[in-house]
């Protein structure tokens, strides 16, 4: 019977990514798709089947029609947002690995920045009526930024990081956009400085620096088969493993409700099992793609990972080990405060790219890559 490491990501495709796209959703999910398939020598007929999110606004058959595509035989969707970005990958491997479909195409786009930004207040409180939702909110709770930094405030308390700390991540990551041709602050770099005189979001944890882009564009990837792969147009490159994990008490945006605050308890669970299931470790990752809404999460999924111990990620980044010459290069497509936000997708194709060997800022010799978002998570490699 095949198993997900018996699966590849075979084609890659992106639109630009802009703060203003001018054209639909269903378009930028279009143009990606098309750039992902014809990417893989392939042709819309030979995709069947699809995996978005549960988020996205793109219908499938709408999509199917606009490719003119012929017939899905499999569709699925990831749960939530970011934080289900790898689950995506794994939702497709496990489709092609069970014989469910031959070759599945996995997209993602919005207009985050020129339609809906997720990242302002709502004053319907997301426009939900979920438990959720609707009690945070009346403790005005009304901002990603705000929920988020209510959970990161008790990590940086309990190993005295500072915002400074935190300002040395966000400088690696604009260094690696900088040099990014498709990276929104291709060019920019920043100095500590830069980062500590741009304003708060959330005083004491949160600068403007410290947030993610909000993005329009679209990524999309085609998954097949690795014997498929190999006689296809570009080199697959294998899902050596995949997994998520969610555990008891854990929320996606108000995750207060655990015993430790300080710590991912899902990346580490999610880690224990990624390690298993490829028999790599810590030593064998050339390169980390970590989902980031908010710089702060870098840390504690470092940590989760086991590339540091608890309360060391601060002395990690500090030391220089995530720049490109360093132990462990991350993100090195500038990330999703540097690059653009596409809910984490962006990170993935940035980890093709390192194994393909064709990456903007390529890392020498990488052969593994973990991409992390901190409740699912991957290793690609080299077929």
């Amino acid at each position: 019977m095949s198993k997900i490491s018996d699966t590849a990501i075979v084609g890659i495709g992106q639109t630009e990514f802009s703060k203003n796209s001018g054209r639909s959703e269903l378009q930028l999910a279009a143009e990606a798709s098309l750039a992902a398939i014809q990417d893989a020598g392939l042709t819309p007929d030979d995709i069947d089947g699809m995996v978005t999110f549960t988020l996205d606004s793109n219908d499938e058959l709408d999509l199917m029609r606009t490719l003119g595509m012929t017939e899905l035989n499999w569709t699925a969707r990831g749960p939530f947002g970011g934080g289900a970005s790898a689950a995506t990958i794994q939702l497709a491997a496990a489709a092609v690995a069970s014989g469910a479909a031959k070759a599945v195409l996995v997209y993602r786009a919005f207009n985050e920045r020129s339609g809906r930004r997720f990242g302002q207040p709502d004053p319907n409180g997301y426009t939900s009526t979920a438990a959720g939702p609707d009690f945070h909110f009346s403790y005005g709770l009304d901002t990603p930024a705000k929920i988020y930094s209510l959970w990161y405030q008790r990590y940086l308390l309990k190993y005295g990081v500072t915002n400074e700390d935190l300002g040395r991540y966000v400088v690696t990551a604009r260094a690696h956009a900088a040099t990014n041709p498709a990276a929104w602050y291709y060019g920019k770099p920043i100095t500590l400085e830069d980062h500590q005189t741009s304003r708060w979001i959330v005083e004491p944890v949160l600068r403007l620096l410290d947030c993610c882009q909000e993005s329009d564009g679209g990524v999309a990837m085609v998954v097949t088969s690795a014997d498929r792969a190999r006689d296809l147009a570009q080199p697959g490159v294998r899902v050596a493993a995949a997994t998520q994990s969610h555990r008891k008490g854990g929320l996606i945006m108000f995750d207060y409700y655990r015993e430790d605050l300080s710590e991912f308890e899902e990346t580490r669970t999610m880690t224990e099992r990624l390690w298993a299931d490829s028999g790599l470790t810590q030593n064998d990752i050339d390169v980390a793609m970590i989902y980031e809404n908010f710089s702060p999460v870098v840390f504690l999924t470092l940590e989760g990972h086991g590339f540091c111990k608890r309360g060391e990620a601060k002395d990690f980044i500090k030391d220089g080990h995530i720049g490109l010459s360093g132990s462990l290069p991350v993100n090195t497509n500038g990330g999703l405060l540097g690059e653009g936000y596409i809910h984490g997708m962006n990170n993935i194709l940035e980890g093709v790219r390192q194994v393909r060997g064709t990456a903007a800022n390529q890392i020498k010799d990488a052969k593994h890559v973990l991409v992390s978002a901190s409740r699912s998570g991957m290793i690609l490699g080299p077929l």
